[in-house]
């Protein structure tokens, strides 16, 4: 055999067994910076609203999406990932993601947290089965505003500005896929 192609099978060789474990720890650091980021949300949440720390409490479940990029000129998008907890307990990661179209203009940063009622609608966010459109059944966290929150077919959400400005009367769906740990 040849030096050089001694040389691409030893290369080969190293890439096939390395590369996976190089990408997986990139994923790892990818969910640890995911949780990271979600706790801090987390005590943002209460901090702004003290009465929050009831839902955190008393839900099923809930995901924290600590940052959601989001942008529009008449077709908008945003995208964002956070963490999944069921009873309080880390069990997963989320990826937002929104389209939407009608008049709009801007481009914002907020972070946002949906809390389950039940079982069911966690199980059924697990499943990848649950979209809805934030902007009709948003609340905008302020102090106590969620002491008398009403959960709507089995959610309750809540979003936080962090910057930017939008002004839209727009039509979209969030979409949310749901990764276990």
């Amino acid at each position: 055999m040849k030096r050089n192609n001694i040389i691409r099978l030893v290369i080969l060789t190293l890439t096939v067994f390395i590369l996976p474990h190089s990408i997986k720890a990139q994923d790892e650091k990818g969910k640890q910076k995911i949780l990271s980021e979600s706790q801090k949300a987390h005590e943002a949440f209460i901090k702004k609203d003290p009465s929050m720390s009831k839902l955190f409490t008393n839900s099923v479940g809930y995901v924290i999406f600590p940052k959601i990029d989001k942008a529009g000129f008449v077709v908008g998008g945003s995208g964002g990932a956070g963490a999944v907890y069921e009873k309080g307990k880390a069990i997963g990661t989320a990826k937002v993601a929104q389209v939407s179209v009608g008049a709009q203009v801007g481009a914002q940063t907020y972070r946002e947290v949906i809390f389950f009622e039940n079982k069911d609608v966690l199980d059924r966010f697990k499943d990848n089965k649950v979209e809805f459109s934030a902007q009709l059944s948003a609340v905008a966290v302020k102090s106590g505003v969620s002491a008398n929150a009403k959960y709507a077919d089995g959610v309750a959400i809540f979003t936080d500005d962090l910057s930017g400005l939008m002004a839209e009367a727009a039509v979209g769906g969030q979409k949310f896929t749901y990764k276990s740990l």
